[in-house]
């Protein structure tokens, strides 16, 4: 599956979802995006079963900030609507591969027990 371009009007909707999603939050400007942009592809290209998002920063401000992202390139996992995983850098396609196959290995029942706990 190729990447899919998420703007403000459609990221509830695919994140929200059941399964994983990636998010690339980057710009055309910035050198390690363009860099991280093929291993991003390959990746997606592998995982079909995962839906790969991308954000361009420069046109979606209003997610950029809703999510405090201060540096690109930033990769966030999503499984089940819940975010799981967000940190800023390029990752090497070993570093993405092993995110992706940690994402897939986490107890969502454990995950949200532990978010209703830290929330109270």
């Amino acid at each position: 599956m190729a990447t899919v371009a998420l703007t403000t009007e459609n990221f509830d909707e695919v994140t929200g979802k059941d399964g994983i999603v990636l998010v690339d939050f980057w710009a055309s400007w910035c050198g390690p995006c363009v860099r991280f942009a093929p291993t991003y592809e390959r990746s997606s290209e592998k995982h079909t079963e995962i839906t790969f998002g991308k954000v361009d920063t420069e046109a979606q401000q209003d997610l950029a900030a809703k999510f405090k992202i201060t540096s690109i390139p930033t990769i966030m996992a999503v499984r089940d609507g819940v975010i799981v995983f967000s940190q800023p850098g390029a990752l090497p396609e070993s570093a993405l591969e092993s995110l992706i196959d940690q994402v897939e290995k986490l107890d969502m029942e454990d995950v949200r027990k532990q978010l209703a706990a830290h929330n109270h």
